[in-house]
């Protein structure tokens, strides 16, 4: 079959004209309409569109939602998702032409992260509200374009921040909110990626900044996220330092043909994985090679690499609170340790993913006082990144109108937020120099968020 190429998929994509941003925070956008359905299509349908947003929310929401469309470049991809979620929802290889003829209320964005932005602002032109996944774009050219179109179409974005909804990224928000340890002065902010989920964003399309933005976007846009939701305020000022030490063109050696599979040195790469003894990843994605040439399992020392693999940021907050940041990608194990410095006490808490330490059915925060008692909060873990993702769900589709008490409902500005300091960190390493917030797009940082 011949290759559809990304103009075909998207049909006559017009980028919006410039207009007034919108306002700051997330308004609610997916209010029900008595007895009626709302109607959802799908653009992206690789692991996280099938596996967070199409599978889940049939099982979890079919009452309120239906599926009336998805769409993908890849025509052999969209017909394994078509049976891998029933066998009944039509699919498309072109968007605009989904668009007009199902008329979907909310589009789910789930495509390659740089792309995002022709689909939410096209989305918001043919007539639907925006359901993106993180990131919400890659530069600060396509997040001025959300951001104008948003204003122009009248249509709102929701970026799925799902690590605002974990169990103890709340508590650490009801911690702050109370008090107990002052003024928040400064953050220390250190993220570990092990050697399976690290070394993956290596085999994938992430590699690459023009596909990715980098991890310092693709990724780190999570943590700076949940930075600016717990300090209730805005980025002003990156300073950052990045480097590729272990993957790419630093390896030992690197496969013939670019993929694990027949690659000679299986036998002695660390990383070496086999796709196949996965049957649902086979079918989505080796099955489909053929129309579009990915490969999901590539070498993680592939010579074509151009993201780092270890990160470093000051970040400057306009309410005057420093943060410490650092991501590294090849470690024994992964989590976090994050702790935040007040004038009357500190927060600290050592967030255990996986490794061969020992892993507590719980996440412990140690709120100290300065001239005080020390006090320990351990808060049962839950599937789906921490209980994150169930929750999110049910907060977009089930219950959009509940009050908000956590702050957790994300929209375009808070998306923009995310991936400015990821954008402000790739210049700050390509000049060397400290990069301001606000000189990336008409969004001024606010020292405390409305």
């Amino acid at each position: 079959m011949k290759n559809l190429n990304r103009r075909d998929f998207i049909g006559k994509t017009g980028l919006a004209a410039a207009g007034i941003l919108s306002s700051a925070g997330l308004t609610e956008v997916f209010a029900s309409t008595a007895g009626a359905k709302k109607k959802v299509a799908l653009v992206g349908t690789g692991v996280r569109g099938l596996g967070m947003w199409s599978k889940p929310v049939i099982a979890e929401a079919s009452d309120i939602v239906e599926f009336v469309g998805l769409c993908d470049i890849n025509p052999g991809r969209l017909e394994y998702a078509k049976e891998f979620l029933g066998g009944n929802i039509p699919t498309f290889t072109n968007f605009d032409t989904m668009m007009k003829q199902q008329k979907p209320d909310i589009l789910i964005v789930t495509t390659v992260d740089a792309t995002h932005s022709d689909f939410i602002v096209r989305g918001m032109e043919l007539g639907a509200d925006i359901v993106t996944e993180k990131p919400m774009t890659t530069d600060e050219v396509k997040c001025q374009a959300i951001l104008d179109a948003e204003r122009k179409t009248g249509k709102k974005v929701t970026v799925t921040f799902n690590y605002r909804y974990s169990p103890h990224r709340q508590k650490i928000y009801e911690i702050l909110r109370s008090g107990d340890i002052g003024e928040i002065t400064s953050v220390d902010f250190h993220w570990y990626l092990d050697t399976r989920h690290g070394a993956d964003y290596f085999r994938r399309w992430h590699r690459l900044v023009e596909k990715g933005g980098s991890l310092w976007v693709h990724k780190s846009s999570h943590h700076f996220d949940l930075l600016n939701w717990w300090l209730e305020s805005e980025p002003e000022t990156v300073y950052a330092r990045g480097a590729r030490d272990h993957y790419g063109d630093k390896g030992p050696f690197r496969s013939e043909n670019g993929t694990c599979r027949g690659c000679s040195h299986k036998h002695d790469c660390n990383f070496y994985w086999d796709i196949t003894k996965s049957e649902h990843l086979t079918k989505l994605y080796v099955d489909n090679e053929k129309h579009d040439g990915y490969h999901r399992d590539g070498c993680v020392f592939r010579n074509d690499c151009n993201i780092w693999d270890k990160h470093a940021a000051t970040i400057g907050y306009a309410n005057g609170v420093n943060v410490s940041y650092s991501l590294t990608t090849y470690q024994p194990y992964e989590g976090y340790r994050i702790a935040f410095n007040g004038t009357k006490g500190r927060i600290d808490a050592w967030i255990k993913e996986s490794g061969a330490m020992e892993l507590e059915e719980y996440d412990e925060i140690m709120v100290t006082k300065s001239f005080g008692e020390v006090e320990y909060i351990q808060i049962p873990q839950s599937a789906g990144h921490g209980g994150g993702d169930k929750r999110l769900r049910e907060k977009v589709f089930r219950f959009p109108e509940k009050v908000d008490t956590w702050r957790q409902s994300a929209g375009s500005r808070d998306g923009a937020m995310a991936i400015l300091v990821g954008v402000a960190a790739r210049k700050s390493i390509a000049s060397g120099m400290p990069v301001k917030i606000g000189d990336l797009t008409d969004l001024k940082p606010m020292a405390k968020k409305a």
